[in-house]
Formats: structure tokens, C-alpha cells, sequence
């Protein structure tokens, strides 16, 4: 489903044409017969769907059609598949986005029963917003069920993960493991755009960002948080979580990576490797792809 197909241009799932809606929902279940065929665990939904100017359409209906269309999907899921919406406060559309903050997937998928979980998207949030925090209640609620990694300055930038706020990161990274949500329940995937750098590249110093912020937040003396928070210690605790932050682990990273048989640096190893000239002088003379490919 295309937010370019021009039927979809007052909405997919919560457009006023039922016959529009048909069709969205129609190709919605097409994609879980697909995945029943490849053995898929996750349906991820993001809709585009959204209004411009106030009076466009009505607002409280548009939830209504979208809440009949989720529940149509969901209804058709296998006992081992599940659906995860995604939301986004912004963008293409720009007075009103039918899912446009955790509140409103969690309040969708709570509704929906248990196969339904929310994908959070690091750049899908107003400027500010504590995304730890909601990581942290949605794992309280076990409605947390994917991420979407990567880093915005303005609006949804797609940079690489860790590469404007490396705080933030870990910070999340440090609810997920204090929330027990380091397992694979929790899709982490990468979802960028990389216009400017290297594709390879820009991936593995992407993966690599969030293995650091995963170390860090591993480091937390949680007994000695624990223990500041609980006598007020205000200081004390957010030294607890700076001096693991501070904490250079990539010669620690390093070692794992020796341990597991491969490259300590993922960087260096791919340079070596000549892949980049390689698959260059490949494609010589090739067809650029791009969003229809």
C-alpha cells in the first residue's frame, strides 16, 4: 500500500470512501497472507493517513474507520503473528496525523488484545520529548514491541542512530534493559535514510552506536541507583548513570567481537574488504533504483 497511490490521497485506512477503505484494508490482508507464506512474525503498520486544514474531515470518524480497519487485520493474524503500529506526529500531513503519538497507538492496540503492540521510532517525537520514559511505560503495559532506530535534529531526519543525541540513546537503551526488554519480543530495527554518507558504512556505525549504548547502560550500577534514589540522593543517582555513559567501552566491544572470531573493528574490516569498489564497478552502466524499484 503506496501513500503515492493517488486513491490514498485523503487517507488509506481512514479515508470517507469505504470503497478507498477496501481497498487498504483489502491489501493490509494480502500482506499477512504473505506472511503466513514466509513464516513472518510482524505485520508493522505506519500510515501516512492524516488531514491539512481544520474542518477537512472529522476527526473522531477518522479514528473510527481506523479502528475498524486495524481490527479487521488483527482478527486475521495467526496465533504466532502480531501487529505493530507505528505512529509519527507529523508529516506528510500537517494539521491532523490519524496516529500521531504513543498515546494513541497504545490506546488502539490496547483495544486490539495482545498481538498488538506499539513500534516506537526515535524520530517520530516532537522536539524534547522523553522518549525514555515512554519506552519505559509501554514495557510496564508489555506493549512495546519494536523500535525504529535513528536520530533527527528537526523533524524525521533519518540520520544514523546515536549521531545527534548519544545520550538519549543510551537512556533508552538503559529503560529497555531495566525493563527486561532486551530479548527478541522487541524488534530493533534500523530505519534511515542515508543520502549523503556511504550506505555500508553509515549501517555499521549505526549498529555499532547502539552496541555502545547498550554496553553502557549495561554498566549502570543499578544496586548503587537504587540506593541513591531511595534516600533522595539526587546527585549521587545522576552520577550513577553519567559515570557509566562516560565510560569508553569500545575496547571492551572490541573484545567481544575477538571473542565471537570476527574483526574487532567493523569499520576497518569492511574498508579492507573492497566490497564499496567492488560492487561500484559492478553496477556500471546500471539502473538506479528508487522508490518504484
Amino acid at each position: 500500500m503506496s501513500s503515492r497511490d493517488d486513491d490514498y490521497k485523503l487517507g488509506s485506512v481512514t479515508h470517507p470512501d469505504p470503497a478507498v477503505r477496501r481497498k487498504a484494508v483489502d491489501h493490509l490482508l494480502e500482506c499477512v497472507d504473505i506472511m503466513d507464506a514466509t513464516g513472518s512474525r510482524d505485520l508493522k503498520l505506519w500510515f501516512s493517513d492524516g488531514t491539512n486544514y481544520p474542518g477537512q474531515d472529522d476527526i473522531a470518524a477518522r479514528q473510527d474507520r481506523l479502528a475498524e480497519a486495524l481490527s479487521t487485520v488483527y482478527d486475521r493474524l495467526g496465533d504466532d503473528q502480531r501487529m505493530l503500529l507505528e505512529y509519527k506526529f507529523f508529516e506528510p500531513a500537517f494539521y491532523t496525523t490519524d496516529v500521531p503519538d504513543w498515546g494513541t497507538a497504545y490506546a488502539h492496540c490496547l483495544k486490539l488484545g495482545p498481538k498488538a503492540q506499539v513500534c516506537v521510532d526515535t524520530g517520530h517525537h516532537a522536539p524534547g520529548t522523553n522518549i525514555e520514559f515512554i519506552v519505559a511505560l509501554l514495557l510496564r503495559e508489555k506493549k512495546l514491541g519494536a523500535f525504529d532506530f535513528n536520530s533527527r535534529f528537526y523533524a524525521d531526519d533519518d540520520l544514523m542512530v546515536g549521531a545527534a543525541d548519544p545520550f538519549q540513546l543510551f537512556r533508552i537503551m538503559y529503560e529497555v534493559i531495566r525493563g527486561g526488554g532486551l530479548t527478541p519480543d522487541i524488534a530493533f530495527m534500523l530505519d534511515q535514510c542515508h543520502n549523503i554518507e556511504p550506505k555500508i558504512p553509515a549501517i555499521i556505525r549505526s549498529v555499532m552506536n547502539v552496541q555502545e549504548a547498550t554496553a553502557k547502560a549495561l554498566l549502570v550500577d543499578r544496586d548503587a541507583l537504587a540506593t541513591a534514589q531511595q534516600s533522595g540522593d539526587v546527585l549521587g543517582a545522576n552520577a550513577v548513570l553519567m559515570d557509566a555513559y562516560n565510560t569508553d567501552v569500545r575496547p571492551l566491544l572490541a573484545e567481544v567481537r575477538e571473542e565471537l572470531g570476527i574483526d574487532p573493528d567493523p569499520m576497518a574490516a569492511y574498508r579492507a574488504s573492497g566490497w564499496a569498489d567492488r560492487i561500484v564497478a559492478e553496477r556500471v552502466g546500471g539502473e538506479q533504483a528508487g522508490w518504484g524499484a
